[in-house]
C-alpha cells in the first residue's frame, strides 16, 4: 500500500508498518489513517504475528503530524466530511492501538509531532534515540493537543503535561524517557540490528499471552538500551509544577512574569505567540482529561476538533506556519484576557448524538 503513503512487511514473526511520505516527513493522512487500521485488524487475527513496529521512512522523521496543508485545503474548498472523517477515523485509531492484544513498538527515530504521537503513544514501547524530536505544538496553530493529548499529559510527572500541552516544547530522548513519553532508549544505528534481532526471535517460547511475549520484547529493547543523557526536565521540574499548577491559565501566565528566570521568560515568549483560545482550550483540556479515560478523552477531543475547525483561529495558523509562512497569525483574541470563558466552555459541549465520536 505504499501509493497511500504507508507499507507493511511481514518479517519473521514481526508485522512491520512503514509510514512512507519521506519528503512530508511522513505526514499522516485519511488513506494512511484506514491502512494501518485495517491492516492491524488483520494481523491481530494473524497467529504467525506477535508483535508489531511502526517507523517512519527516510532520515528525518517519524512523522511530523497530521496532514494539515490537507485539512486547510478542504476547508477552504468546503469539503466539511473529511474534516469529520480524518479526526474521527484517527481517534478510533489511536484507541485501537491503545487495547491492541498484540504489544506494538514504536521507533522514533527522527521528528514526532502530533498525529505522530497518536500512532506511537498508545503502545506498549516507545523507543527514542539521539534523533528524536518530540513536540505538542498546535496551539501554535490555533489547534489543540490531540490525538489523547488530555490522557496522556495529564499523565506526565507533576505538572510537565500542562507545560508541553500548552507551549509545544520540544524534547529531546532524555526528556521523553524521564516525562514517560518514551519507554526505552537506543542509538539511531542500532535500530536496523534490534529490528533484525527481533524478526529472529521466538516470541511465545514462554507462553502466548501478552504478558510473556511483553517479557521477550523487553530483553530484546534491553540488549539495545543506550544512556540518552541527563533530562533537562529534571531540573526544571520544581519551577513548572510550581508555576503551571495554577488554577487558571491566568494564574500561570502571571507566575510566569512575577518569576522572572530563564525559563519563565522563554516560556512566556513561547505562549504570547500561541493562539489565545487555542491555549485556552488546551488548559481546560487538560484539566479534564485527567480524570478522564483514553475513550473518554477522545470522544472530549473529537468534540473540540470539530468546534476547530469551524472557527478563525486554526485556519489562520496554518496559512501563516505552513501556507503563506510569514509565521505572522492574526488570532481572533489579542490576548488571553479576550478570552470568554463561556466560549471556551462552548467547545466541550456535547455534539448531536448522531455526530458524536463512537469507540
Amino acid at each position: 500500500m505504499s501509493d497511500v503513503g504507508v507499507e507493511f512487511v511481514v518479517n519473521g514473526a514481526v508485522g512491520e508498518i512503514h509510514l512512507n511520505r519521506p519528503k512530508a516527513l511522513n505526514a499522516l493522512t485519511l488513506p494512511m489513517v484506514d491502512a494501518i487500521h485495517h491492516q492491524m485488524r488483520l494481523w491481530e487475527k494473524d497467529n504467525a504475528i506477535a508483535i508489531l513496529t511502526i517507523e517512519g521512512t527516510g532520515e528525518k522523521a517519524f512523522c511530523a503530524g497530521g496532514d494539515i496543508r490537507g485539512l486547510y485545503d478542504a476547508r477552504k474548498n468546503d469539503a466539511p466530511e473529511l474534516l469529520d472523517a480524518f479526526y474521527r477515523r484517527e481517534y478510533q485509531l489511536n484507541h485501537y492501538m491503545s487495547v491492541y492484544p498484540k504489544p506494538c513498538i514504536a521507533l522514533l527515530d527522527g521528528i514526532v509531532m502530533g498525529g505522530g504521537v497518536g500512532v506511537s503513544i498508545h503502545g506498549r514501547y516507545r523507543v527514542v534515540t539521539e534523533k528524536t524530536m518530540f513536540a505538542m505544538p498546535e496551539t501554535g496553530i490555533g489547534f489543540f493537543p490531540d490525538v489523547g493529548g488530555g490522557y496522556f499529559l495529564p499523565r506526565c510527572p507533576g505538572e510537565i503535561g500542562m507545560y508541553l500541552g500548552l507551549t509545544g516544547a520540544r524534547l529531546a530522548a532524555a526528556d521523553c524517557l524521564y516525562s514517560g513519553i518514551a519507554t526505552h532508549g537506543a542509538q539511531s544505528v542500532d535500530v536496523p540490528s534490534l529490528k533484525s534481532t527481533l524478526a529472529t526471535i521466538d516470541f511465545y517460547k514462554n507462553g502466548k499471552d501478552y504478558g510473556a511475549v511483553c517479557t521477550v520484547v523487553e530483553g530484546v529493547l534491553d540488549q539495545y538500551s543506550h544512556d540518552q543523557g541527563d533530562a533537562a526536565l529534571a531540573g526544571q521540574q520544581n519551577e513548572i509544577d510550581a508555576i503551571f499548577a495554577g488554577d487558571t491559565l491566568i494564574d500561570v501566565l502571571k507566575k510566569l512574569e512575577e518569576n522572572g528566570s530563564e525559563f519563565s521568560n522563554n516560556a512566556l515568549k513561547m505562549l504570547n505567540s500561541k493562539s489565545p483560545m487555542a491555549l485556552a482550550v488546551t488548559f481546560k483540556q487538560i484539566r479534564e482529561g485527567a480524570g478522564f479515560d483514553l475513550a473518554e478523552d477522545l470522544k472530549m477531543e473529537f468534540r473540540l476538533s470539530q468546534r476547530m475547525v469551524e472557527k478563525p483561529d486554526l485556519f489562520e495558523g496554518v496559512r501563516a506556519v505552513i501556507v503563506d509562512k510569514d509565521h505572522n497569525p492574526r488570532w481572533a483574541q489579542g490576548d488571553v484576557g479576550q478570552v470568554d470563558p463561556r466560549d471556551v466552555d462552548a467547545f466541550f459541549a456535547p455534539l448531536p448524538a448522531a455526530r458524536e465520536l463512537a469507540i
